[in-house]
């Protein structure tokens, strides 16, 4: 099943996506739940009501009609995990010029590394402006495979999602890593939320990445999620360590592709990431 929000008056509502209509560009077919809740709201319904969030979603859903997506959730936490691919930790130690291999120890140690990336107002969907900070010369896109949790921890779907990055402020010290990562419109959320009854294999996923500067591409490269050097639910396991988190949590599983400073962001550009499973997110940028 494919989840999304649209939007109905100030309120987002959840839906179920049915089809895109070709017939009107960007309009889909979806299902709206019957009542004008949110998919943070019908996921923490659904798991207080026992029920799965596909079977609480179908029970609720109304008829169809067409509409445009809105961001596919808003949640209330977003958390991200790093130095979960080899390709991180190495371009991180040669940023950082840490020869003892500071981030190489993060990526082969029990524990890992997660970070607070943001709330619902960092967030923007599919379309949505990310933001490249004022104050920084070599912003990053950071294509990464997104888990939906509950507040069990139990993964629920799946999403793509764009960790943008402040490469060079983190470079000057590690210690500034959160203002590397959480400022205005630096998380990208979409397009849609799949299932993980339907996306069963998380771990074998091929995502792209490409960024284009008007015309031309400056910027293309890939992973597959084969290549993390984790297991999600044991992210999760930490992350929940002492930590209670909301139904509807966003965590960020890390990237393997790597975008160098020559391809550093500017205003006007646009990211593109795209999975077969998932869909396509596609981000135009400017400074905040």
């Amino acid at each position: 099943m494919r989840l999304a929000q649209i939007r109905q008056g100030d309120r987002l509502v959840a839906v179920i996506v049915e089809n895109r209509n070709a017939r009107l560009k960007g309009s889909w077919g979806v299902r709206p739940v019957s009542e004008p809740w949110s998919l943070v709201e019908v996921i923490q319904r659904a798991e207080a009501s026992g029920q799965s969030l596909s079977e609480f979603v179908l029970s609720h859903a109304s008829s169809p009609i067409e509409a445009e997506l809105a961001i596919p959730i808003s949640p209330a936490e977003v958390w991200a995990a790093g130095c979960t691919y080899e390709a991180s930790s190495s371009f991180r130690d040669a940023e950082h010029g840490t020869r003892e291999g500071f981030y190489a120890q993060v990526y082969g140690a029990e524990r890992p590394e997660i970070f607070f990336k943001g709330t619902a107002r960092h967030c923007v969907g599919h379309r949505g402006g990310i933001g490249i900070r004022s104050d920084s010369k070599f912003t990053a896109p950071e294509p990464e495979l997104a888990v939906i949790l509950n507040s069990q921890g139990e993964a629920l779907g799946y999403t793509l999602a764009n960790d943008v990055s402040a490469w060079d402020i983190e470079r000057e010290n590690p210690l500034y890593l959160p203002q590397s990562k959480v400022y205005t419109a630096c998380c990208a959320l979409g397009p849609v939320i799949v299932t993980s009854d339907e996306l069963q294999d998380p771990y074998s996923l091929t995502l792209t990445c490409r960024i284009e500067r008007g015309a031309k591409t400056i910027f293309e490269g890939s992973t597959s999620t084969s290549r993390m050097n984790r297991k999600i639910e044991d992210i999760v396991a930490y992350l929940r360590r002492c930590n209670s988190i909301p139904g509807g949590t966003v965590l960020c599983t890390g990237t393997g592709i790597i975008v160098e400073e020559s391809a550093a962001l500017e205003p006007g550009d646009c990211v593109t990431i795209e999975c077969a499973a998932i869909g396509t997110l596609s981000n135009p940028t400017g400074i905040v």
